[in-house]
């Protein structure tokens, strides 16, 4: 396979033993590549820095959140915040809501527990490197389970709702363009729109909100967010 088609991905777990597990079965996945490892948050920094100066940024990094002194969700945060290219998958033996909203807020891709097989951690480091969101099913059932089935009422235009329904489904903003047949800027003033008029700082975050409000099962979305002339 072509090394430019490859995922390239940075390990971050405090234990080895864990790195050593995930190397073994991330090596037999023909479009991963593993360009380095680190036990904790801030040795996950070090290791971008130095991969990004050696022409080797990772596209994902699959990262355990429970670890000192710097856990993995304010690595998260300091990673999206300084590498808009870098997607962050969180993996961890905690399923509790609270951790998996924290991680996402952070601007996690993607949140998966350590007992997932192999390939639905390969199929999570795939999403987030297409810029789609993808969450452990019981984590999900658990989010909405938390967020209650009351949704905020935004007015949103109908132009709005149709790049809302593209973006819940994973588009980017080119494909967005294409689709509705609109400029990429235009398509991403829309997204800017929609996320400032639900006060939402991130794609993944735009994308959760869908799923927890329901938004994909109403169609349209008329139901929650309604639309106004333009």
């Amino acid at each position: 396979m072509d090394a430019e088609a490859r995922i390239h991905v940075l390990l971050v777990d405090d234990h080895a033993v864990v790195r050593e597990g995930l190397l073994a079965f991330l090596g037999s996945e023909p479009d991963v590549t593993v360009v380095g490892e680190a036990e904790g948050g801030e040795q996950a920094l070090e290791a971008i820095a130095r991969l990004e100066a050696e022409g080797q940024l990772p596209d994902v990094v699959l990262m355990d959140l429970q670890m000192q002194p710097m856990d993995g969700i304010e690595a998260t945060r300091q990673i999206r915040a300084g590498y808009d290219d870098v997607a962050v998958v969180a993996l961890t033996s905690f399923g509790d809501d609270q951790r998996v909203r924290s991680a996402l807020d952070a601007g996690a891709s993607g949140y998966l527990l350590k007992d997932a097989d192999a390939h639905e951690v390969a199929a999570a480091l795939r999403s987030a490197c297409r810029g789609e969101l993808q969450i452990d099913p019981a984590l999900t059932r658990a989010l909405l389970a938390g967020s209650g089935s009351a949704s905020p009422k935004v007015e949103l235009t109908s132009r709005e709702l149709d790049v809302l329904r593209l973006v819940a489904a994973g588009k980017a903003n080119k494909e967005i363009a294409a689709e509705l047949v609109i400029g990429e800027r235009t398509a991403r003033a829309h997204v800017s729109s929609i996320l400032a008029k639900l006060g939402l700082s991130s794609r993944t975050q735009l994308a959760l909100w869908a799923v927890r409000t329901g938004f994909l099962d109403h169609g349209d979305g008329a139901e929650d967010a309604r639309a106004t002339s333009g």
